[in-house]
Formats: structure tokens, sequence, C-alpha cells
């Protein structure tokens, strides 16, 4: 226990480490970009002093430096119009609006109602504007705070999903190690019992109870079969899941309350998929217990088994409470259980058993509450 603490508390260091550098990574990266920004729109801003002073100064002002900085621009989207709104000329469009002149008056219109343009005197009554906007780069930069965030969101996910398996690979590591010690504690009793039937074949006790208690003690092997099994692949054969359902079904109805009704229906022939005995034992075991205690040990339960070219399905259904739609996905999460008593790990078991194991498919196909329920399990036929 305090081996498995000390990897706990190293694997939650690592994970604050991580978070940590990942977040001063992008603070920093933040920070960059914060001032790059600035250092864009400041040149932006330069240039509409450039050409604000062209305009404004007169013949006799050295006018070089400006000049420079109006030929070094070649990022700054640039329109110039006349008074009337013709457009006189542009610079460092994309080729889209520059190619388009529906598009390149709609650009326009963007940049006036951004405000962003300097008057240019041309004579004593005419003048000419000159709009300009944000570089392309300037554009795409005010998405980098969202890109941003979406990488601290994707990280904080990542580090709860590998949280969350963690956490599920040790509870089902310590499942395991429990159904194989129940398992191992189960062997001792049953070997012993073993051997007292014997004894009472020997001293002539009556056949009939001695053939029950062999069958009893044959399924408490079959259990303890079950619980070593988990946590491991299990093995699959080619049997005949008709008999194999059959055989379960019968036992649990020869001990089950005379008040409930059972009935089982299935094809005539023999249907081949590839199964593990003892776990498909256990899926109807879980199957038929659950309608049985849906019914409160009293109404009708049908096993009814059907096929088509392809798949093979089983059936059951009883007359109990029924299960609202909302938690017919619910009823297998492991916890779920609707019982006073119970841990709610049957169907969760059950879908593991059929999907996981043997591929197949389980779901509640129809239920209705205060009339009853039916469990549909299908598996693929050779």
């Amino acid at each position: 226990m305090q081996f498995t603490d000390n990897r706990n508390i190293t694997r939650w260091i690592i994970i604050a480490a991580s978070f940590f550098i990942v977040i001063s990574i992008l603070w920093n990266t933040y920070n960059f970009f914060n001032i790059f920004k600035n250092d864009e729109r400041k040149k932006v801003e330069l240039l509409a002093q450039a050409y604000s002073m062209i305009n404004n100064t007169d013949t006799n002002v050295d006018l070089e430096l400006p000049s420079l900085i109006l030929q070094s621009n070649s990022t700054v989207p640039l329109i110039l119009t006349n008074s009337r709104d013709s457009i006189r000329g542009s610079a460092n469009l994309p080729a889209a609006i520059e190619n388009d002149s529906v598009r390149k008056i709609n650009y326009l219109q963007d940049l006036k109602n951004a405000g962003t343009f300097i008057v240019l005197k041309v004579g004593k009554d005419d003048n000419q504007i000159l709009y300009y906007g944000n570089s392309q780069l300037l554009n795409n930069l005010k998405y980098y705070p969202i890109t941003l965030v979406i990488i601290v969101v994707l990280f904080a996910a990542i580090v709860f999903i590998f949280y969350r398996a963690s956490k599920m690979a040790t509870q089902n590591r310590l499942w395991a190690g429990m159904a194989k010690e129940t398992a191992h504690q189960i062997g001792t009793p049953l070997s012993s019992l073993l051997g007292w039937i014997e004894i009472m074949k020997a001293d002539n006790v009556d056949e009939t109870t001695v053939a029950e208690i062999e069958k009893d003690v044959n399924r408490l092997q079959v259990i303890a079969e079950r619980f070593s099994k988990v946590g491991s692949e299990p093995v699959l054969e080619e049997r005949d899941i008709i008999a194999e359902t059959e055989k379960s079904f019968e036992y649990l109805r020869s001990r089950a309350s005379k008040q409930v009704e059972f009935f089982f229906m299935a094809p005539n022939h023999p249907v081949n998929v590839m199964l593990n005995p003892e776990l498909h034992s256990w899926t109807i075991e879980n199957l038929v217990k659950n309608a049985i205690d849906a019914m409160k040990g009293k109404g009708r339960l049908d096993l009814i088994i059907s096929e088509n070219e392809s798949f093979i399905k089983i059936k059951v259904s009883d007359t109990g409470k029924g299960i609202p739609k909302s938690q017919f996905k619910k009823v297998f999460e492991p916890g779920f259980t609707t019982k006073k008593r119970g841990w709610g790990l049957g169907l969760s078991l059950t879908k593991r058993i059929v999907e996981e194991y043997h591929k197949g498919k389980i779901k509640v196909l129809s239920s209705e509450p205060g009339k009853g329920t039916t469990m549909q399990a299908s598996y693929k036929k050779l």
C-alpha cells in the first residue's frame, strides 16, 4: 500500500511539473506574441505618419526618411481614392481581393468603417484619401490567444484522460487480483466437498440427493473457474450456443422460485459460435437473475433465441418494473444499480464478456416502466 501511495504521489508530481512547464512555455510565447503584435502596429502607425509628413510638409524639408519608410512597405494594405471614393490605386492587397473589383470595394468599405485613413491634398479644391489596414500577419495574430487557450484545454484534457485511464487500470488490477484470490480460496473447500460426495456414494445415500449436491458442487467449480479468468484473455472454442445457453437456463430454472414462470424457445438445430462456455454461462446467469430480481421473484421470464444469416440473438424478457429510456445505457456502467443491496457490477461485467471477449453486442432492446424489460445479446455465427 505504501508503494502504491508513493507511486501515486510521483505520478502527480510529474503531471504537475508537466503542466507548469506547458503553462510557462505558453506564457512566454504569449509575451513574445504581444511584443511582435505591438511592433507590427507601430509599423502601421509609422507608415501613416510618413504619408502624413509627405502630404503636409513644404518642399524645403528633407523627406528622405519618410520616403524610405514608404518604399519599405510590403505588408500594410493600401487603397488610394479620390474625393468621390473612386479607387485610384492599391498596394499589398491579397490577390483574391486585388483581382476582384467587387471584393475590393467591400474591403474599402471595411477600411472606411475602421476609420484608418489619411487625407492627401493634391490641389486647392481636390483631395485624395489613402486608406490603410492591418497587415495580413497582424490579422492572423489576433487568433493566436485563442490558439493558446485551446492548447491549454487540450493538455488539461490529456492529463485528465491519462489520470482516469490510470485509475481505471489500477481498479481493474485490484478487481482481477481479488477475483483470482476468491477462486483460489473457493478451491480448497470444493476439493473437500468432492471427497464427501464420494463418501456419500459409498454409503449408498439417496442417489437423487447426491446428484443434486453434485450439481451444486459442479456449479461452484464453474464459478471458481469464472473468477480465475478475470483479468485474463479467455480462450474461445467453437461451441453450440443454443446447447450452452439452455444448460445454464435449465440449471437456474430448477433453483428459482416456483412463482416465476419460465419459457425457453430456440431453433431446433445447433448454431456454432466462438464461445467461452464458463463466461457465456455467467452472461446468461446475470441476465436471468437480473430479470428475476426486477420481478421481485414473481412473474414470467422468457428466453428466446433467434437467428438470421449472420447473427444469433438471445433475448431475455421479464414482466418486472421496467427501465426508463434515459437509463438504457447507464445500466451497463460499473456501480449503477437500482437495488438496495448490490454493487452494480453484474451488467457491466456482462457487457464486457459479450462485447470485449466475444465481439458481440448487448443492449436494452425495449422496456416500459411497470410492464417489463427485454435485454438482447447478439453473436456472430460461424
